[in-house]
């Protein structure tokens, strides 16, 4: 018998391969996303919130079929795109009024997460913000994540922010945080990467950065709470050094824990790994506890007990 294996923060044997099998075998009619929602039903692998796992589940399948264990149907349609569903801007849009003021003349600042079906115009507005003004571009967030308008006391836009999945490995956090690959595979969505941070181009207002930061920290695993039913322990990003020294991080009390090594597993050449740039690594505790939630040592508490 095959040892199990960790997949998707779930152990996978013969038993749970077998079953999957009988189900494509059952249903040769069925689409990846039916199998994928069936499969999280049987499990009953949901979300704190009760919400069904499938997106998760769809991964796991498709690494199963990467090893050869499993044959999926093929795909019906291509990936569903929440961009491709918008109307886009024009691509050279103008920049706002130059906006250079002391901080205490925007306070306070609003913050709006925008995530959700009912903020549909803001979620489109902070889609196309990224897209057009951040270095990085932005297409879409899949899986869970928070995203956040910034304005000022009188209604104008300051920033974007979003939080999304954190780094599946990072050496430099894991050894900080000193969980083992078992633990960081059950626990991992207990932290938070913020993976795109946008001052808008023509906003110049000194230490702003560093205050969203601040506020968002105090808010963020309430807000996570409520939209997926379980709290956040520890906030990561990954600061590109030769583009940016990361001050806004470190005033807001961000820790610098190591640096990435310049590689890229995801998208790897033909016969070796991909050069990128090399990246800080900060990281924010958001309880002073942080290492025995993430360790497992203690149990799990919600956001109200932080």
């Amino acid at each position: 018998m095959s040892e199990a294996k960790l997949i998707q923060g779930r152990l996978i044997g013969e038993v749970e391969v077998a079953q999957i099998q009988q189900l494509l075998a059952e249903h040769p009619q069925w689409s990846r996303w039916q199998l994928s929602r069936e499969v999280a039903r049987q499990w009953n692998w949901r979300t704190g919130a009760g919400q069904l796992k499938d997106m998760a589940a769809r991964t796991l399948l498709l690494k199963l079929e990467q090893r050869g264990q499993i044959t999926l149907p093929p795909r019906r349609q291509k990936t569903f795109s929440r961009m491709r569903q918008q109307v886009p801007l024009p691509a050279a849009q103008p920049l706002g009024a130059p906006l250079e003021l002391a901080l205490s003349e925007l306070l306070p600042l609003e913050f709006i997460e925008v995530s959700t079906t009912a903020q549909a115009e803001g979620r489109r507005q902070f889609s196309l913000l990224l897209h057009q003004h951040h270095y990085l571009s932005y297409r879409s967030s899949v899986g869970e994540n928070l995203q956040y308008l910034v304005r000022d006391r009188q209604g104008r836009l300051l920033a974007c922010v979003l939080f999304g999945a954190a780094a599946w490995q990072c050496a430099e956090r894991d050894r900080w945080i000193g969980w083992t690959a078992a633990r960081r595979a059950q626990h991992l969505h207990l932290l938070t990467n913020n993976t795109r941070f946008l001052i808008l181009p023509w906003v110049r207002v000194p230490h702003l950065a560093s205050h969203v930061l601040s506020r968002i920290a105090r808010r963020l695993s309430g807000d996570w709470q409520a939209k997926y039913g379980h709290p956040i322990y520890l906030l990561e990003t990954f600061v590109e050094r030769e583009r940016f020294a990361g001050t806004s991080y470190q005033a807001a009390n961000w820790r610098q824990v190591g640096q990435t090594k310049g590689r890229s597993r995801q998208d790897r050449a033909e016969g070796g790994w991909n050069q990128v740039p090399i990246k800080d690594i900060y990281l924010y505790p958001l309880h002073p506890r942080f290492r025995e939630r993430l360790q497992g040592t203690s149990p799990t508490i919600t956001s109200t007990q932080l």
